[in-house]
Formats: C-alpha cells, structure tokens, sequence
C-alpha cells in the first residue's frame, strides 16, 4: 500500500469517526456525493444510525448500498458519476419500514455572502430571514433550512422529532469563519419541532438549545421550536399608509395597557386565544375612545409571573394565545378599528434558562462574560452585549421583524435607564466604567440611536417609547439634534410626584403643593407620556383606588379627579388594564380583571361603573378637543392660571389648541366645596361647563354650574375678566368659552 493510498485511508477513518462521535464541524467533507482524486470513482456515503439497509437512486435504478460501518455508515461505488439530480434519492428500511427520502448532504448553501457580512457589521435588519429556521425550496424541493450563530461550537446539529433528537443525523457545516452553522433538511412539516444540539469546542459539553430565532414554540412546558410558516393575508394597507402621514406629535395618543393572560378569561379560568381577544378586546377600546393599546410583552416565555419579561424567544409570539398567524389577525382587527398597537419590547435583558441564550453556545455569547457587566443582580438575569456586532444584529432585526412582520405600530423600550447606566443599581466596585471612565453605557447609547434610525427610516409613523426613569437628557429628540431618537418618554418623575401627592389626606396636601406643579419645570424638555402603568398596581402597591386616603365616597372622588388631572395635563396618555373600573385589588397575572364590579346593581357598583364612565367620557373629550391634545409636547399650549392656592389645594390652568380653541380646568383637592370661587379667564364671554367629576352621574355629589356660567367684567388672577363658579369637592371641571 502506497503512503498516499495510506493517508487517504487516514483521512477516511478520522473523518468517519467525527462523524460516529458527532464532533465534525463539516461533514458535507465526507457525506454526499465525492469522487476520489486518485482512482476517479466515485463515493456516495450516507449516515443513517436507524437504518439497516439503504437503496440509491442512481439515476437508472435502485441500487443496494453496502453498509461500512455497523453505526449507520451505508456506502455506494462507481466508475461514473451519480445521473440523477442533486440531491440525492435514497430509500433507508428500518426495523418496520422502508420510506423515499433526499441526502441532505446533497444541498448547496443557500446563505448569502452579503448577508454574512451584515450580519457581522451589526446591521443586519432582517437576520430573522437567515438565522433560524426558514421554510423554503431549494433545486425545487421544499424543505426548511436552519441557521444558527455559534462560533465557539466544535459541532452544531438540528435534533428534533423528524430525527428521533439524535444529534449525530443532522450534523450542520459551518460557513467559514462566520461562527454561522446551516443545513436545509426537505420535507419536514409546518409542526415539527426542533431545537439545536451545540458542543463547544473548549470543554466539550454538549448543549440543546433553542432557536435564537424560532418562530413558534411548542405548548408549554416544552421548550422546543415549531417550524412556523405564515399564511396570512393581511388587510390594513390603507391603516399603514395613513399611519405613514400620521401626525403624531399633535394627534391623541391615549393608550391601554393590557395583559393579555389577565385581562379577562373564559368561563372555564382558561387564556382567551388572540383571536377571542379580538372579539371581546376591541369592542371595550372602541366604547371607552382609546386610541392605542399596549400589549405587555408576548414573545415567548416560560413563567406567567415574570409579566412577559423573562424572554426565551424573542421571534415566537407565545403560544398561550395562539399561533403567529392569529397574532396578526388581531393587530389587523385593531387596525380596521383605527386602534394603533404598541409592543412592550425587552432588549435590556434576559433569562439564565439554560435551554435558552443564556450562554449560547457554552461561552458568554449574546452576553458579558464579566458579571460586572453582564449580570442584572437585581432581576437575575443576563445583560445583551451591546458592543457585539451579531448581538446588535439579533436585537435590531427583532425590532424590524415586529414591525415589518406583524405590522406593530411602535415599541416601547422596557427599563432604558437600566440599559444606560454601567453602575445601575450597583454598588461600588460591583460595575466597570467606560474607556473615558464614565458611568454611561457608550454601545448602548449607539444601539439605541441605531434602533430609533432604523425605526424612523424603515417604518414612518411608527413610535418608539422608552421607559427611562432618570434625568437623562434629550431621550426623546433626534440623533442629528444629539439626542437618543425615540418618540416619547414616560414621564416616571411626574407619575410618582402625582401619586405621592393624592396618597396624602386632603389636610396634608397643602404642604406638598409643589408636587403637583413641579413637573411644568421640565413638561416640554422631553415628549413626555403620563403614565399610571401595571408596575405601579403590584407588589404591595395597592390598586389607583385603594391609594386614595379617606372612606368609600372620598377613595372614588379622589380617583375621578386624578384621572382629570391625568387628561387635562401636558402630556400623552397611558393607563393600565382596571384602572378604568377602579379594582379594588392589585392586579394578579394568573387571574381575569374583576368585570363583576360593573354588574351588580348594588350602590357600590355604581361607584365603579362610575369611574369607567368618567375614563370613557375623559377619553373621548381628550380626543375631541383640539386644545387637549395639540399642544402635549409644547409650552404654548399651557398657561398656568393660578398654581398658588396651595392653602385651598386648589390649581387651574388653560390648555391651548392649534386652532386657537382653549378650555380652562380646574381641579380641588380638598373634601371642601368652594362655593362662588373667583377664577380669572383669558377671554370675556360664557363659559360652558364641558365636564364636571363630581356629577351624579359619575357617582359624585352633584356640585357643579349646570351649563355654565358667565364671566364678569372683573379682573382676576392677572387675567382680564373672571367668572364665580362652584367648585365640586375632591372634584375637577372642563371649561370651554362657547
């Protein structure tokens, strides 16, 4: 035997023996179709460990393979080359069957070289086209290639039901240098489930993982993939093209926050399906005049009590609902409503389950090795690496991939200032600085500028909302200005000033006055949302309503007139699923809202249907009034007309519109009616009473000024004229000069 006839030999065996030990990075080197560069003949092996006999189709007939290996190693020799086209047709006999399938080893890639390269570049926005698992054809048959980003794997495989989760069948090859591993596998179904066996290549451990970037998962407990294939057809295109002209800046954007998993159940205490929710959901936004809904965040997720922001599976809206297809049904349902849907999105971090990406491929890879900078000790969870470029790949092309496939109408960007701050939350010695020896977080500052570009280019009209509780600056103006470029920001200072202040008995309130007017120090330094979200109705919190002070009556007034408050300032607007029919209980993730306030005939429930109609009269008069709405994010739509009387807990002010309309609120925090009270207004005339919380009908005590009252030829309040008017208790009034 020659030294060359030896070597091969060599080759063959090491080649043969990755392959049984399920550790070769490319065994399209050695599986397929070959032809030897010595003798000419050609070799076709297939690896097929359930087998006991193979046949191949060699173009003319069906020929016996010849097992060379008692593993599943099958092996078929000619002087000519294989006739048939690619791929392969081969026909395995197990134990009680003999079924027609194509070598998979027959298969070209199919992963672009550019899109390799943007990927790498971390700008990559539609990765989700190429990582995971994509239905396609290819030399015309149809079939699902998989691709998956490990680079420190010695060997990556799909396992999954089709293969009996036997890593050593579908053994992927990587691309180069790319650390990207692909493989198409024909034939398999829309419901096969999958996931990827990784072994690293330091240690050896082997991993299964999910798909960084599948689409559906199965029912839980499991934690597999589904393949996933769209057929929906949508029928929004006149909602996305007038979203596009959408002037969002001076338009009512009045939002519902929603979980889906609570806000109402079927009779048997089971999840509503999205398609339920549709039928049942945008009926009550459309009654009550919101204009956006926020959904608490739906992709994929193990435990219902992390609310959604535990995620495993960023691409896969969670099977608890439905299918994706159903997902887009309801977002095309509230399109047709003229409802926008806004998605909760959490790029700020992730979970520790070890199926999932937490240290992906057994290195610290979509995360910081350093605990320091890729732990959140607070939440138990790992911090994105920011700085890597297929990191920002991942996070970026799931924005798009929201957006694009599912047609959301805006993000808002969970725990922002958690992202921004190296030391948040940290104590000294527990976090790194930056390479100037800052605190601030310099790749996430890039990826969010990055993220709000790509928003604001790809998919105009569409918003972005970041949840950011600090004095960080320009969050809400352009990247060209110096800012971080998102849409809006929530405004945390005034929601806690406000609450801390209606919290208070009315007797107190006179001494913390200045939390109900700080906020005009900074309203228009930022385009600010007021929100009154899910995080403040948990954990001990109490409920809107149960934070009141005072009995029964006062708890109901006092939150009539904090939802005025809510609506006449500066500001867009949010509100969370039962703040509209005053529950009395902290919201429970695993329990349907309490829809029972609202039917019994009992004068409680007359309170709490109370409160709904003054949220859903609010709400409409908010949308309806130019002066309410035109002007959130500019000082020329506020005047303030007495912020002083802080000895009666007394404010008013005027909100102006851009057709020059104005109405004038005025708003009590005290138990005590203020009969014949002076105010000064801006114009001469009568002035209507346009909403009045205390009405009967509300539930109040009917204080008010029937249909109005008019002005006086008395100057007051550095105003030009003035009216005398009653002013309710714990109450609030609208006021429009007609």
């Amino acid at each position: 035997m020659t030294a060359k006839a030896s070597h091969q030999i060599a080759t063959d065996n090491h080649h043969l023996q990755r392959i049984l030990d399920a550790t070769h990075h490319n065994p399209f080197e050695y599986l397929g179709s070959h032809q030897d560069a010595k003798t000419k003949r050609w070799q076709v092996r297939v690896f097929i460990p359930t087998a006991e006999q193979v046949w191949l189709n060699n173009g003319k007939n069906w020929q016996p393979m010849q097992q060379a290996h008692a593993q599943g190693l099958f092996i078929y020799e000619s002087d000519n080359p294989i006739s048939t086209p690619a791929p392969l047709q081969v026909q395995p006999k197990g134990q009680t069957s003999r079924y027609e399938t194509l070598d998979v080893y027959g298969f070209d890639s199919t992963v672009s070289a550019d899109d390799l390269y943007l990927f790498a570049e971390g700008r990559f926005y539609q990765a989700y086209n190429t990582l995971g698992a994509v239905p396609m054809q290819v030399n015309g048959v149809a079939g699902v290639r998989f691709a998956v980003w490990a680079p420190n794997a010695s060997r990556v495989s799909v396992v999954g039901n089709f293969n009996q989760w036997d890593g050593r069948i579908h053994a992927m090859r990587v691309i180069g240098s790319t650390g990207v591993w692909e493989l198409f596998i024909p034939h398999l179904t829309e419901h096969d489930l999958y996931k990827f066996e990784i072994r690293n290549r330091e240690h050896g451990y082997v991993m299964l993982k999910a798909d960084p970037y599948g689409r559906a998962f199965e029912p839980r407990p499991g934690t597999a993939n589904r393949i996933c294939h769209s057929e929906y057809t949508w029928q929004d295109d006149g909602w996305l093209q007038q979203r596009q002209q959408h002037d969002w800046l001076h338009a009512p954007f009045n939002c519902y926050e929603v979980h889906l998993g609570s806000w109402q159940r079927d009779p048997n205490g089971h999840f509503m399906g999205y398609r339920a929710m549709a039928e049942a959901l945008i009926p009550h936004l459309l009654e009550m005049g919101y204009t956006h809904i926020e959904l608490l965040p739906i992709a994929e997720h193990p435990l219902n009590e992390s609310w959604g922001y535990q995620v495993t599976g960023y691409f896969a809206p969670t099977q608890r609902y439905g299918s994706p297809d159903d997902l887009k049904y309801f977002i095309d349902r509230c399109h047709a409503a003229n409802i926008g849907v806004i998605l909760d999105w959490v790029p700020g971090h992730f979970p520790k389950d070890d199926w999932a990406l937490a240290r992906f491929d057994g290195t610290a890879l979509y995360e910081h090795a350093d605990p320091r900078l890729g732990e959140h000790m607070d939440w138990g969870t790992y911090i994105f690496n920011y700085g890597r470029n297929e990191v920002r790949s991942f996070l970026l092309s799931n924005a798009y991939y929201w957006l694009q496939e599912f047609h959301i109408d805006g993000l808002r960007v969970d725990a922002v200032a958690s992202m921004l701050y190296l030391d948040y939350s940290r104590k000294d010695g527990e976090w790194l600085p930056n390479v100037y020896g800052g605190r601030e977080n310099l790749d996430v500052i890039e990826f969010l500028k990055q993220l709000n570009m790509m928003v604001g280019e790809r998919f105009p009209g569409a918003l972005t909302i970041a949840e950011e509780s600090t004095a960080w600056p320009a969050v809400s103006r352009p990247v060209y200005a110096g800012g971080l470029g998102f849409s809006m920001k929530w405004n945390m200072g005034w929601m806690n000033d406000v609450l801390t202040y209606m919290q208070l008995d009315p007797v107190y309130r006179q001494y913390h006055h200045n939390r109900l007017t700080f906020g005009q120090m900074y309203a228009y330094s930022e385009n600010f949302v007021l929100p009154f979200s899910h995080d403040e109705v948990v954990h001990g919190k109490k409920s809107l309503l149960e934070k009141m002070p005072g009995d029964d009556w006062q708890k109901f007034a006092n939150l009539r007139l904090l939802m005025t408050l809510q609506m006449t300032m500066p500001g867009k607007k949010l509100n969370f699923m039962g703040n509209e029919i005053a529950q009395r209980r902290e919201w429970r993730v695993n329990q349907s809202l309490d829809w029972h306030l609202l039917e019994d005939t009992a004068a409680e429930h007359d309170m709490h249907r109370g409160i709904q109609r003054v949220c859903k009269d609010l709400n409409w008069l908010y949308r309806q009034q130019s002066a309410l709405h035109a002007h959130d994010f500019d000082a020329q739509g506020f005047q303030w007309i007495d912020c002083e009387d802080a000895a009666q807990s007394i404010l008013s002010y005027v909100r102006r519109g851009k057709d020059h309309s104005f109405v004038i609120i005025l708003l009590n925090f005290t138990p005590v009616p203020r009969h014949q009270y002076r105010l000064g207004v801006p114009q001469s005339g009568y002035y209507q009473e346009l909403f009045n919380s205390d009405a009967a009908c509300y539930g109040g005590s009917n204080v008010g000024n029937g249909s109005g009252c008019p002005s006086d030829p008395v100057p007051w309040m550095n105003q030009p004229a003035s009216i005398s008017l009653n002013l309710p208790p714990l109450g609030g009034v609208i006021l429009q000069l007609q």
